[in-house]
């Protein structure tokens, strides 16, 4: 990685260009060749992408005056990625997309009808502990939320790795807890755990990014970074 000195043409950089992806840590701006896969995917990447593609080829279909409503309701969306300068705005293609995957993520995918983006209510995670049914983990959150009408479901990416190992958001996989905010515990389940982390402990390290999902118009909050070790 190549740390970008700012000059009189460029002082900072987002996302990829060419080869070259532009990437922050510790509030600076690095530049590394930008990463291409090799191989098609695990399954869950596959589908991942065919949502996407779903989700690409819908907004193309809508009638050009519902995208326009779309991208007025977009330019009011600060993005959750940087610049974090509260100038910064989505685009109405972007708002789509985010609430399509949204839907599919919650097992209702649908085309969206155009919503205003409305403000989170803060939340608070934590991880209380895990246990071992077979070959399911299951990871117990306390989440603390204002959730009126049970809306928001807790969307959980999730890496497992060595107790004290760091944190690698390339290896985090998207797991829809059960439960929503006013249940005394909510649950992540991962399916053959040992497998999907390559490891067989009686302790893990838990990385997690924790994000709300609203139910009624399928966008998602900021995320919540969360570690901790459970043991089993």
């Amino acid at each position: 990685m190549v740390l970008l000195r700012p000059n009189l043409l460029i002082n900072d950089a987002f996302g990829s260009a060419g080869d070259v992806t532009a990437y922050h840590r510790g509030g600076k701006c690095f530049l590394r060749k930008k990463s291409t896969l090799k191989y098609a995917g695990t399954p869950a990447q596959v589908a991942a992408s065919s949502v996407h593609l779903r989700a690409l080829q819908a907004w193309r279909g809508l009638e050009h005056s519902v995208q326009l409503q779309w991208n007025e309701y977009g330019d009011r969306v600060e993005p959750h990625r940087p610049p974090f300068d509260h100038k910064a705005r989505i685009s109405g293609n972007n708002l789509f997309v985010s609430a399509y995957h949204g839907f599919a993520t919650l097992g209702v995918e649908h085309v969206p009808v155009p919503v205003p983006f409305e403000a989170f209510p803060t939340f608070l995670v934590k991880i209380q502990g895990a246990s071992a049914v077979d070959d399911v983990l299951q990871i117990r959150w306390k989440l603390e939320a204002v959730d009126p009408g049970c809306r928001y479901r807790l969307l959980t990416k999730i890496q497992l790795a060595r107790p004290g190992a760091g944190r690698s958001p390339g290896k985090m996989i998207n797991y829809l807890a059960e439960g929503s905010a006013n249940d005394p515990s909510v649950k992540s389940f991962i399916p053959g755990y040992k497998v999907v982390s390559g490891l067989d402990l009686d302790s893990y390290q838990v990385h997690a990014r924790c994000i709300l999902l609203d139910k009624v118009t399928g966008y998602r909050s900021q995320y919540l970074a969360v570690s901790g070790v459970v043991s089993l």
